[in-house]
């Protein structure tokens, strides 16, 4: 499974509907655009002040539907971390960030929850110019081993946040001669759907995954993201077990109970154009690829980027 490991890679549906626009290779779909990476980001950012709680800022991406969240002062506007919920999942799943919940708050969940989210963001931010091109900023995700990028003005001021999914538009149904089996990743770790949430999220913190399939019987149910298990955990009856101190219950559900919808899957000999818009039009990160019924692997947003400068 692809990784969100710096410098590597992260992470059979029927598509049709729409007309071939000609054949356009990736680059020069690129120059259709100014080059200003604010052509492609999004300008109306969310942002959360370093004194809200950890729960504060569960509860924003969740409602939000945000996979991130750059945190700033409030007084300037100026950023000062920013916060995943790849850092929650490791928080409440037990990563290095959960010493927290033991050393500073004695086991006592309740308390760590209400910590300011400064204590588990990433300080060390790694940002983009709003001047900065969209072909210099797709190499530096991929140098960086990053998913986005809050965008800054010259006087250091947010203006904009950028993410794969925005890059993927760019491509979607254009006819790229690239097919997905090129840049699929075919060595795919799973889970039985019995395991608990708990184990799927050691699983992801250990190996720096954001999302693994559910396999029961060489039969894939679905596919859950660490933005499934902590909306999980910041929502209903786990919410409520989580503020009474029963995190240990929370996390022991079964990951099957987590699982949605039906996977949208797609053929290994799909373009890489076609592929892109069955991304965006289903709104999901990843697709699996499906063989004669069989899982052989997955495509992410990742490997679109890859294949974007190759």
């Amino acid at each position: 499974m692809l990784r969100e490991n710096k410098r590597q890679k992260r992470e059979h549906g029927e598509l049709g509907g729409k007309q071939d626009r000609g054949s356009l290779g990736f680059k020069s779909k690129l120059s259709e655009h100014e080059g200003d990476i604010m052509m492609v980001a999004k300008r109306d950012v969310i942002m959360i002040p370093p004194t809200m709680t950890i729960m504060g800022a569960v509860k924003t991406m969740r409602h939000y539907n945000f996979r991130r969240l750059p945190v700033s002062d409030p007084g300037t506007n100026r950023l000062v971390g920013i916060v995943t919920v790849t850092d929650v999942m490791n928080f409440l799943g037990g990563g290095d960030k959960a010493q927290i919940i033991e050393n500073k708050h004695k086991g006592n969940l309740l308390s760590a929850i209400n910590e300011e989210i400064s204590s588990i963001m990433e300080e060390e931010v790694v940002t983009l110019k709003d001047y900065d091109t969209i072909e210099s900023a797709l190499k530096k995700m991929l140098d960086e081993g990053l998913s986005g990028f809050p965008i800054l003005s010259v006087d250091d001021k947010v203006v904009g946040i950028v993410s794969e999914r925005d890059f993927i538009s760019l491509i979607a149904d254009v006819i790229t001669g690239k097919k997905v089996s090129d840049y699929m990743s075919r060595s795919v770790l799973t889970i039985s759907p019995d395991a608990t949430v708990e184990a799927a999220a050691k699983i992801m913190i250990t190996n720096d995954f954001r999302r693994i399939p559910i396999v029961h019987e060489d039969v894939m149910l679905g596919i859950i993201t660490a933005t499934d298990i902590v909306n999980y955990l910041g929502s209903g009856e786990a919410f409520e077990k989580i503020v009474t101190g029963n995190m240990h219950e929370a996390l022991g559900v079964p990951i099957k109970k987590l699982i949605k919808d039906a996977p949208v899957t797609i053929h290994p000999d799909t373009d890489l154009g076609a592929a892109a818009d069955l991304m965006i039009a289903r709104d999901t990160g990843v697709l699996p690829v499906i063989s004669e019924e069989s899982l052989i692997g997955i495509i992410t947003e990742w490997d679109f980027l890859t294949a974007m400068i190759s």
